[in-house]
């Protein structure tokens, strides 16, 4: 049997649960730095910061909080153990257009197979952020489990990952406006109304607002609904909620697309340090597979729309 192994970085987000299902055994870490003099590695689980203690962080406007991936020697040494130990690599990566990590990895591939010339990495641009990018991992991984060659994992990646949706609502609009998202009077007009953002991931991963809802319970039934009309042969899918400090909105929508649809699985993960410096704290979100995202989002524009009215 080909001896490979899929190296995910930390901004895949997928937590412990999420691992031993699939059988996930290693990622690269990353860093993170508070301008109180705090740094710590970034892991999948808050073993180096509490989450209650993180997001608090994220909200105090008189913290800078900075994300890291981990650096060229850290990737060639992890490289390095794996292909010693007769492993082929499948690197991936959160998209490039958002983090320099598929950068990072390239140079450490480079450098390895100049050491070792029959060495095999592929390093994958998932062009997906945060749990986007992690449910191409859970997939990934499922299909090693079920006996696919690594060349059938990369193919059936790159044919599917701008196939990964997002939808959900972001319930915290200062963090939005302090990132320079919007004006901190909208943020602050749009709380006093309880309006709540609606994304989907573009062509290159970003996350798009699509439209604007008022009330989380409006917006979490929308989500069900998008996801009802956007998921293609859901009931063979994994659903991934993922959230930043909002559990129990999560475990909400859980039961609401429990309830509306039959998925083979949902899984329900936090948002960890990595990529919640740049999320910020107040989303929640439901990823699956549907068709490709359309040209500037038209489709996905028109669906949210007719939901919405």
């Amino acid at each position: 049997m080909e001896k490979y192994i899929i190296l995910a970085d930390v901004a895949c987000d997928i937590s412990e649960e999420i691992r031993n299902y699939f059988d996930v055994t290693d990622y690269i870490r990353g860093h993170v730095h508070i301008s109180d003099g705090r740094d710590f590695q970034t892991t999948l689980d808050w073993s180096n910061v509490e989450r209650e203690e993180f997001y608090k962080a994220l909200s105090n406007r008189k913290l800078e909080i900075s994300s890291a991936p981990s650096s060229p020697e850290e990737y060639y040494q992890t490289f390095k153990k794996y292909i010693e130990m007769g492993y082929k690599i499948l690197s991936m990566s959160i998209s490039s257009k958002i983090s320099s990590t598929f950068g990072v990895a390239t140079l450490a591939a480079e450098r390895i197979k100049k050491e070792y010339p029959d060495s095999f990495i592929y390093c994958f641009d998932s062009y997906r952020m945060a749990s986007a990018f992690g449910l191409l991992v859970m997939y990934a991984h499922e299909l090693k489990q079920d006996g696919k060659s690594i060349d059938e994992v990369i193919c059936w990646l790159e044919e599917n990952k701008t196939r990964v949706h997002q939808m959900g609502p972001i319930d915290d609009l200062m963090f939005v406006a302090r990132r320079g998202r919007i004006t901190m009077g909208k943020a602050i007009m749009g709380s006093f109304a309880g309006v709540k953002p609606m994304g989907d991931c573009s062509e290159d991963g970003y996350v798009s607002v699509l439209s604007k809802v008022k009330g989380i319970k409006k917006a979490l039934e929308a989500t069900v609904e998008y996801v009802k009309r956007m998921a293609v042969d859901v009931e063979n899918q994994y659903l991934l909620i993922a959230h930043s400090d909002r559990e129990a909105y999560a475990k909400n929508l859980e039961k609401l697309l429990s309830e509306k649809l039959s998925p083979k699985k949902i899984f329900v993960t936090d948002i960890f340090s990595g990529s919640g410096t740049n999320v910020g704290p107040g989303m929640i979100g439901v990823y699956f597979l549907g068709e490709k995202i359309s040209e500037n989002q038209a489709v996905e524009k028109k669906v949210l729309e007719e939901i919405l009215k």
